[in-house]
């Protein structure tokens, strides 16, 4: 559905969401390991707030549904506006480095089995 909505990322989106990530987001966190922030392997169409053995705020806690790339960029465009008292406090205003981000993280993302 969301492919119908979005055509796929371009390799090149792909490369340069990557080069982003471990610039802007690297610093707290990792595909694979819980650090200051939760593990992102997978974060697109996982359940918010569903990382195991991670210590979420209440704000995010509070805050159901799953992480698609339209709720990822909501996140990114401010994480206080959408879970106000949030441990992540980030602001980014380029649409174009948040799109390649996320789709990043789509690619290291597996759909959920139906």
């Amino acid at each position: 559905l969301m492919a119908a909505a979005r055509p796929l990322a371009s390799a090149g989106e792909v490369a340069a969401g990557k080069i982003l990530y471990e610039r802007k987001c690297g610093g707290c966190h990792s595909l694979d390991s819980n650090r200051i922030g939760p593990r992102h392997r997978g974060v697109v169409g996982r359940p918010v707030a569903s990382v195991p053995e991670y210590a979420y705020s209440p704000a995010l806690k509070k805050l159901s549904g799953t992480w698609t790339s339209a709720r990822l960029d909501r996140w990114l465009s401010g994480t206080q506006k959408l879970a106000p008292g949030s441990r992540m406090y980030l602001k980014m205003d380029d649409a174009a480095e948040r799109r390649a981000i996320i789709a990043y993280l789509g690619s290291v993302s597996k759909p959920s089995p139906r």
